[in-house]
């Protein structure tokens, strides 16, 4: 524990120390090579740590009556582990990228902050350290988001972000305070030792889900997502989507897991259902727009929606007694938080790479990418392919495990959940599905094709680091989809902390197989299918070599009848995505589209102009905004009171207040 506060510190102390050598020509160098150089430190520490016993220490900091306590269990070690493999490849990856930043001013002081408060949250063990992490964290991410205050919306994603992130602390706040009750001892183990009562137990999960959720990107609360990360610098959101939302997936699986006391079945039910409409409506949304940059943002929604599914699965397990099955649906949350932090950063850093290389983050304006950026390409489409869940890869191996886990939900004992369960099951089929479309499309618009403009048919391939950060995080993809088995015993420790369960030891089956249940159920071998892929490529590619003619020879591409086609004649990214917006968008976000045709005879091009609205905006944000006005007009007349009303109220006030506190006790 002390070292790792101790590398929390000095994450802290470079934020502290990177404005007095702001203006110097290595900040950039200097700042992200300590990051990195500490985010290596703290994962040589949780990764052997995470079979150790507990260890807590406490430090006589924050509140004069109470201490800051700090705990590093399994389930931390996991998470701190999942965050600085993040934060060590953002880091890496800046290294190169940093140069390009105008303003670096505007990012190197609140990047290692960002860093240190993340750490900070998951090693906090009393409700004030949590809190005031999770605030500097969020204010952190926010001063990073706003680092290009002078582009246009990036001032309204503060603004959106900023409302969003104090929702969540708002909520936490309370949550905390209910689990601690009316004795008011606001460290975890004191609230470990007092079970909350069922109603009480719903108002603090319903509270959880509102804290953690809307940081995470839950369907509704999801509305700063896609503004907050297409605005900060790719690095960041990289941080932002790969790792901050996993910090958010920590803070509600430790409350509903491990503070609020001996879990109910009905508990399960918010996490399957904001999971499963958040996992359906995030790729939905993503294959529908145009934005790179936004497309992953609604992205990560999807994959925060799959965690969420796998968690209140667990939940649902663990309450029924079924401790095996439940340790089958953690670990696949724990394992996709994994995997989703390496191939969503991979996506970022790539996309990062074609804003640097084109300046352009449409894809209506990119293409042919693949012949000018070859590496950056490939590890970008090792990550489409992994995002996609195709085997080999790692998304493949950890939604793999959360269907088996809905395969075995006939055990749970409530009629409702043998209902609902499959139905997600179903939901979540749907979503891979579009995954995989959406990122067809994504790769094929963006390195595809020729290229639409001038600034797409003069790029570059990306510096050496940025390169690096792509490739290695694009190899994890790959190592933890083949090698799986030795992902899930390491995760091992957490899980049998959390339910009281665990999978079978995976490391030892024969061939490297991973079998979750019992091998005459289920099993899946992701070296041996690796190995069949390479074979039969390396066999294509030698028969090819081999039997084909040496001689080259070079013909028009089909035309359809029209020579000469300008690039801007291909498949766009819009064009690709139409069957599905007419079948699906036109229910979900109220899609239509507007053709208009010039007259015969005349020389305008034709439009197409699409139209999408977001039902979180229409339905609950916009009316909320306009109550609150209109409220604030109605109280604005309280300003104008005489002295003796300000009086009557603050008496009010306190009598309602000891009131409460009396019921309370």
């Amino acid at each position: 524990m002390p070292t790792i506060l101790a590398c929390i510190a000095g994450l802290f102390a470079v934020s502290a120390l990177s404005p007095i050598f702001i203006r110097a020509r290595a900040a950039s160098r200097i700042v992200y090579g300590a990051c990195l150089a500490l985010s290596l430190a703290l994962c040589a520490v949780v990764v052997p740590h995470i079979r150790h016993a507990p260890s807590q220490m406490v430090l006589p900091l924050g509140l004069p009556w109470f201490a800051a306590h700090f705990r590093l269990d399994a389930l931390a070690c996991a998470f701190l582990a999942i965050v600085n493999v993040g934060a060590a490849s953002a880091s890496l990856y800046a290294l190169g990228y940093g140069r390009h930043e105008a303003e670096p001013g505007r990012v190197l002081p609140f990047y290692a902050a960002f860093l240190g408060a993340m750490n900070l949250v998951i090693v906090a063990d009393d409700a004030y350290s949590f809190l005031f992490a999770w605030e500097l964290m969020s204010l952190a991410s926010w001063a990073l988001v706003m680092a290009r205050h002078r582009e246009r919306k990036t001032a309204y994603a503060g603004l959106v972000y900023l409302i969003m992130a104090s929702l969540g602390t708002f909520a936490l706040l309370f949550a905390f305070g209910l689990m601690a009750g009316a004795q008011g001892n606001y460290a975890f183990d004191a609230m470990r030792a007092h079970p909350l009562s069922p109603t009480l137990a719903g108002l603090a999960l319903a509270l959880a889900i509102v804290g953690a959720g809307s940081k995470a990107g839950l369907v509704p609360l999801h509305v700063w997502l896609p503004l907050a990360h297409p605005a900060a610098p790719s690095h960041v959101s990289a941080l932002m989507s790969g790792v901050m939302t996993k910090v958010a997936v920590y803070a509600f699986i430790r409350i509903c897991f491990d503070l609020m006391g001996p879990a109910s079945w009905w508990w399960s039910l918010p996490a399957l259902l904001l999971g499963g409409a958040t996992a359906a409506i995030g790729v939905l949304y993503a294959l529908m727009e145009t934005d790179l940059k936004r497309v992953l943002a609604y992205s990560t929604i999807e994959n925060v929606g799959i965690v969420f599914i796998a968690a209140g699965l667990a939940l649902a397990f663990k309450a029924g007694g079924h401790a095996d099955a439940a340790a089958l649906a953690m670990t696949a949350a724990l394992f996709h938080c994994l995997n989703h932090m390496l191939f969503k950063s991979t996506l970022f850093f790539g996309a990062g790479a074609v804003i640097v290389a084109t300046g352009e983050q449409d894809m209506e304006r990119l293409g042919g990418l693949i012949r000018r950026m070859p590496l950056s390409s490939a590890a970008f489409l090792a990550a489409c392919m992994a995002i996609s869940a195709l085997p080999p890869f790692n998304g493949f191996a950890s939604e793999w495990l959360l269907l088996q886990s809905i395969l075995v939900s006939p055990q749970l004992a409530q009629m409702g959940l043998k209902l609902l369960v499959p139905a997600i099951g179903a939901l979540l089929a749907l979503a891979a599905a579009f995954a995989a479309a959406c990122f067809i499309r994504a790769f094929g618009a963006t390195y595809l094709g020729r290229a639409r403009t001038q600034a797409s048919a003069r790029a570059a391939e990306t510096d050496r680091w940025s390169l690096a950060a792509m490739l290695v995080c694009a190899a994890l993809c790959l190592l933890a989809g083949v090698l799986p088995g030795f992902v899930i015993d390491w995760f091992e420790p957490a899980v049998w902390a959390l339910v009281a369960g665990h999978m079978p030891p995976q490391a030892g089956i024969a061939w490297l197989s991973i079998i979750p249940v019992s091998a005459s159920r289920s099993s899946y071998n992701g070296l041996l299918l690796f190995g069949f892929v390479a074979a039969c490529a390396g066999l294509a590619a030698v028969a090819v070599h081999r039997f084909a003619s040496r001689a080259v020879r070079t013909a028009p591409f089909w035309d359809c009848g029209y020579p000469r086609l300008s690039a801007r004649a291909q498949y766009s990214a819009t064009s690709l995505a139409q069957p599905i917006r007419r079948v699906f968008a036109s229910v979900v976000f109220g899609s239509r589209e507007e053709i208009r045709m010039p007259p015969p005879g005349s020389t305008q091009p034709a439009t197409l102009r699409r139209f999408l609205r977001d039902p979180a905006w229409d339905f609950i944000y916009t009316p909320l905004v306009r109550a609150v006005s209109a409220s604030a007009t109605r109280l604005n007349r309280v300003q104008f009171f005489t002295i003796r009303r300000y009086l009557s109220l603050v008496f009010a006030t306190l009598v309602v207040l000891l009131m409460v506190l009396a019921l309370w006790g």
